[in-house]
């Protein structure tokens, strides 16, 4: 039986997905070895979004595994161990709710029988703090910028306790202020010991934090190594200055800590 302390966190062996009868994923190898910060690069439409999206359970794979600490992900239920950031959508999903209650929402995973206690009210507290939005608890998310939406989202994933963070795009839109607050929250999770998958079309202030890269393009690995050094998008290897609509990206629910 593998060692749990040196087993990926993450496990993508020969992975295929299709979107609508598309192609999107093909057979790529992916992992995230414990305590490790990997970035997931390429242009629009290269399949980062799909593979990030195949490993929670929202895209279904055609062919290779997934695997989350060790286990198969369709046999995966420790989802607490898990924070997700979805890519580009609101905190509360268009339902009226105030900062504290969606990054509450994010702690039932974690509650005994959905009854917060002490120690889950001071996670909401912690996580809130993390991100600077702290003095925003009681305000309601439609009022917030879009930069702090993206901080509730964060603290949402965060407040769980999560080993793993799943962050898709989570500077995409941001204003730079909020950039800085979630360069640092990264930092002091990352000080903590989690693991990290990033989506990123560049690396920006997360740079310093990310231990490899790895460059989709065509839903193919191109890339598997040290971060590229140039910073943007027309820098990543193999990039040819075409930028196609993003068939990938689109907004998505997921039941993952919602």
């Amino acid at each position: 039986m593998a060692d749990a302390r040196t087993e990926p966190v993450i496990s993508l062996r020969a992975v295929t997905a299709e979107l609508g009868g598309r192609p999107v994923l093909r057979g790529i190898d992916l992992t995230v070895a414990r305590g490790e910060v990997v970035a997931l690069l390429g242009a629009n439409g290269s399949g980062k979004s799909t593979a990030v999206r195949t490993v929670i359970g929202q895209v279904p794979v055609t062919g290779g595994a997934v695997e989350i600490f060790g286990t198969p992900r369709r046999r995966f239920r420790d989802w607490a161990r898990v924070g997700y950031v979805p890519q580009r959508t609101t905190a509360a999903g268009g339902v009226p709710a105030t900062v504290t209650e969606v990054v509450t929402s994010g702690r039932l995973s974690r509650a005994r029988f959905g009854v917060l206690r002490k120690a889950d009210r001071a996670a909401v507290t912690d996580a809130l703090e993390q991100v600077g939005m702290a003095d925003r608890a009681k305000d309601s998310v439609s009022a917030l910028s879009g930069g702090q939406h993206q901080r509730v989202l964060i603290a949402r994933a965060l407040v769980s306790e999560p080993e793993l963070l799943i962050m898709d795009e989570p500077m995409a839109g941001v204003d730079l202020a909020s950039q800085e607050v979630l360069a640092a929250t990264l930092r002091h999770q990352v000080e903590q010991g989690a693991s990290v998958l990033l989506v990123l079309h560049e690396l920006g202030p997360l740079e310093p934090l990310i231990d490899r890269a790895v460059v989709l393009r065509d839903g193919c690995v191109l890339h598997d190594g040290p971060p590229p050094k140039a910073v943007g998008q027309h820098a990543l290897p193999g990039h040819d200055h075409v930028h196609p609509h993003d068939a990938d990206a689109a907004p998505v629910r997921t039941g993952l800590l919602t």
